[in-house]
């Protein structure tokens, strides 16, 4: 299985007080920014040449230490070096922030090698290291450190890839989080609830070092992070057959007192012990589990449905047209269909009446369902969309002018942050969706185009219409065509010749003109 590289990176804990006032402070990135636009999220960065070379046996230690305090210093101006601090007065100070940040902006070579930071800088204390999980293109292996905030240091932000800089206490945070009016970068959610539990402590900070860095080791030798891009939901990300370049498939675990598991997707058994282990830690937290529902019946969605209903003896809820294709042995539950809601009990604020609901969106798969839940508007789109590729429309099972359709019935909803099975969470579902329909209508207009130059069949137009497309999944976009020329058709656009030729007709000719 091809797995995405990651890239290294330093995160900065900065922290300042004791005890139960102990703040942390987060810096609010950007909201254009494609990877966590809008989102809170610690001080760091991705490590860079001027950080230095690896030590010994590829040690890369000290490079990603000078990492961490060469991006407190560029995004908020606090030197965590003593040896920088005594030796760059306030006017240099301004002047190699400045150079630092333009440099980035310009993507030219950092003075700050120059300096000669300290890698073994005492006002750094590792924390952990957590690696993105493998459901996105791009993975961050990241160092986390902790300091205090030194004497005399005071964080300010310079408007650009961040807007904002904030102290906050743990639990002031994770409120905010759980109300709504804050997000928070995954990983960083998972540090302050450590903090947060660590608070009655004697030794805080020890406590929560520990801890943490125990954690982290879970993760790093199999245990399933708890992915959170909104309050209320576990992403699970498990190996499964789908189609490249995914290699995941999301099982969503929704519920704050009652978990409903959404797709138990893997038929891999040590996958499949991997997401039961995380389901028993999440019921361990005090969740009671509520049943299985599943968007559609496709393989790379379904492979644990069975396994997972026996363990936990939970019913299986779906469309009537997927559960009747379900691989035989799962407990049945009720059929769902549009409208249908399941309640989930109190969300994470406390607020009653808390429900999934059901919406009918076929056009991928005929019984395909999505869900939105109704306290956040984050919704649970299965394969009508994803973050990573784009989704195959592959007739008979397909049908893209239902597909479309169903897009639409999506836009129509309120929607906040939305949860793809395959791929990161989308902090802008609405935007996502309409970047769909643009994409989908070009994909239309390139194929009428091509028809209209010389008839021919779906496979004679794939170089045409998906010329950015690798040769390896020109049978996917064989079978998309497909699905784009029967639509063209139906709008009276293209009409067949003998067999799967097909050509243009004047309504269509005059639509390309």
């Amino acid at each position: 299985m091809n797995r995405p590289k990651s890239r290294a990176s330093s995160a900065v804990l900065l922290v300042r007080g004791e005890g139960p006032n102990l703040e942390v402070f987060l810096v609010e990135r950007a909201p254009e920014l494609r990877f966590f636009g809008g989102y809170w999220a610690l001080p760091g960065g991705v490590r860079g040449p001027e950080d230095g070379e690896d030590g010994p046996n590829g040690d890369d230690t000290d490079p990603l230490r000078r990492c961490a305090v060469r991006e407190m210093f560029e995004e908020t101006g606090v030197l965590l070096d003593p040896s920088l601090r005594s030796s760059l007065n306030p006017q240099k100070r301004e002047s190699v922030r400045a150079a630092l940040l333009d440099a980035e902006r310009a993507q030219t070579a950092s003075p700050w090698g120059e300096l000669g930071a300290d890698p073994a800088c005492p006002e750094l204390r590792n924390v952990c290291r957590i690696k993105t999980p493998p459901f996105t293109p791009v993975r961050y292996d990241t160092v986390f450190v902790l300091a205090c905030l030194p004497e005399g240091e005071n964080p300010t932000i310079i408007d650009g890839e961040l807007v904002a800089g904030q102290w906050w206490r743990p639990e002031e945070a994770l409120q905010s989080w759980r109300q709504g009016t804050i997000r928070i970068v995954p990983p960083v959610l998972i540090l302050l609830e450590h903090l947060k539990r660590s608070a009655s402590e004697s030794k805080v900070l020890d406590h929560f070092v520990e801890t943490m860095a125990a954690t982290a080791d879970g993760y790093a030798n199999g245990r399933l992070h708890q992915v959170r891009f909104s309050p209320g939901i576990v992403l699970a990300p498990v190996a499964t057959p789908t189609l490249p370049p995914a290699t995941t498939t999301n099982c969503l675990l929704i519920g704050e007192e009652r978990l409903w598991i959404l797709d138990p997707a893997t038929p891999d058994e040590s996958e499949q012990e991997r997401l039961f282990a995380l389901i028993e830690e999440l019921c361990a937290e005090g969740r009671e589990l509520g049943g299985i529902a599943v968007t559609h019946h496709h393989p790379d969605h379904v492979g644990a449905v069975v396994a997972t209903s026996k363990r936990f003896d939970l019913g299986v809820r779906a469309h009537p047209k997927t559960l009747e294709r379900l691989p035989s042995g799962f407990k049945p539950g009720e059929p769902m269909r549009d409208g249908d809601r399941i309640s989930l009990g109190r969300s994470p604020d406390g607020q009653e009446g808390w429900e999934l609901i059901a919406q009918f969106t076929p056009g991928h798969d005929q019984g395909h369902l999505a869900f939105r839940e109704s306290r956040y508007h984050s919704v649970l789109v299965g394969d009508m969309l994803s973050t990573v590729s784009t989704i195959v429309i592959d007739p008979p099972e397909g049908h893209l002018r239902t597909y479309l359709q169903s897009l639409e019935k999506l836009l129509a909803e309120p929607m906040d942050v939305l949860y793809p099975s395959h791929g990161p969470a989308a902090p802008d579902g609405h935007r996502l969706v309409r970047r769909y329909l643009r994409h989908r209508a070009q994909r239309e207009t390139a194929l009428l185009k091509a028809v209209q130059e010389s008839p021919g069949t779906a496979k004679d137009f794939v170089p045409t219409v998906y010329w950015d497309t690798d040769k390896r999944l020109y049978g996917l976009a064989e079978r998309s065509l497909v699905a784009g020329l029967e639509k063209l058709e139906e709008d009276g656009k293209v009409r067949r010749l003998d067999g799967d030729r097909f050509e243009v007709t004047e309504t269509g000719s005059q639509e390309v003109t």
